[in-house]
């Protein structure tokens, strides 16, 4: 349900540009507006991702950090509006528009992919984000207007040769490498713990009890048995379902001690009972490979979708700073037309706000 908030929020950062409701204006852009609302929404949003927690507008009172970070996403956040604001304006004035068939589509893949299928359950998260029906179809064919404008003004001019892709593989040799890996099978016995006093703990007579099925689990190993049947057999982990194999893990994921135990195995090698929180643990070693550049051949298409990314992310800004130059921006508030106007002098560069 989380992520449903978090698609809603990325299509709803603004109210529709002529509300109903008496609004405080804070710019006019070609005629349509920006309001106080809007860039509030958009604050709150930014401010969640940035903190990886919620945020509201009393947090905003009370809360040095955040009031710190307010201030250093505001200027990025009015440049997006703006700039926002005048494609889609150019998205209307080419005549695109987002047909019912579209909006259906779209509704139809984001509600199967977030579980939403159940027609209460959507409109109990339309309620709890505060919109409606047609308020979701107007702020998704927002999106829909930029991309078509961005799609004919900057992604359909652009090409990438075979030379660039080559150019930027050997600069970044270090973006396209295979990590190394480690594939496993686990047997794990396990411990039942018990409840005394309000505290987990684990009875000694059970743990000796798990320790001996484990040492007799690996004796049947050692005479030859097959470790996946056997981990088939007696294992308590999820992993009995597929003869206990795990991975392949990147071996970046997988604990310093494990690694260092695994650096002294070959393939084929079973580890000795191990005592973990879960309980006893038998590891095989299945494989375990090194990491490894992969040819550019490879991995041509990959490359050439960074470089078309980072020349259409370029093209993009110059193409925005043309059309901004020719807006007819009115401020309604100065303090904020001076953020707008410095960030516009010294942009980032990156898209980060």
């Amino acid at each position: 349900m989380k992520v449903f908030f978090a698609l809603l929020t990325a299509v709803a950062l603004a109210v529709p540009m002529h509300a109903e409701i008496i609004e405080q204006v804070l710019v006019k852009v070609n005629g349509d507006i920006i309001t106080k609302t809007e860039l509030e929404t958009r604050q709150i949003d930014a401010l969640r991702r940035r903190m990886g927690s919620q945020v509201d507008a009393a947090a905003l009172k009370n809360d040095a950090e955040l009031r710190k970070a307010l201030l250093e996403i505001t200027p990025g956040l009015l440049v997006d509006a703006i700039d926002e604001l005048i494609v889609i304006q150019l998205g209307r004035e080419k005549g695109y528009k987002l047909s019912d068939d579209q909006f259906k589509s779209w509704l139809e893949n984001l509600r199967k992919e977030q579980n939403l299928q159940d027609e209460q359950r959507f409109q109990a998260a339309l309620r709890q984000e505060g919109m409606s029906i047609d308020d979701l179809r107007k702020n998704v064919e927002r999106q829909f207007l930029v991309s078509r404008v961005q799609q004919d003004e900057v992604g359909s001019k652009l090409s990438i040769t075979e030379e660039e892709a080559r150019q930027y593989y050997a600069g970044h040799k270090n973006e396209f490498v295979e990590p190394a890996s480690v594939t496993l099978r686990e047997i794990l016995i396990d411990v039942p713990t018990t409840t005394k006093g309000g505290e987990a703990g684990v009875n000694v007579a059970a743990d000796d009890e798990a320790k001996t099925k484990a040492d007799t689990v690996r004796a049947r190993i050692a005479a030859g048995e097959d470790f996946g049947k056997v981990a088939s057999e007696v294992s308590d982990s999820p992993s009995k379902a597929n003869g206990g194999l795990i991975g392949p893990l990147p071996l970046s994921e997988v604990s310093e001690a494990l690694t260092k135990a695994l650096s002294s195995m070959k393939p084929g090698d079973v580890t000795q009972p191990t005592r973990t929180p879960r309980g006893f643990q038998i590891l095989k070693l299945e494989t375990m490979t090194s990491a490894v550049a992969q040819p550019f051949e490879g991995v041509r298409d990959v490359v050439a979708d960074k470089v078309y990314a980072a020349r259409q992310q370029s093209e993009m800004r110059k193409f925005l700073a043309r059309v901004r130059s020719q807006a007819l921006i009115e401020w309604k508030n100065a303090d904020l037309k001076k953020l707008y106007e410095q960030r516009v002098a010294s942009p980032p560069t990156t898209q980060s706000n």
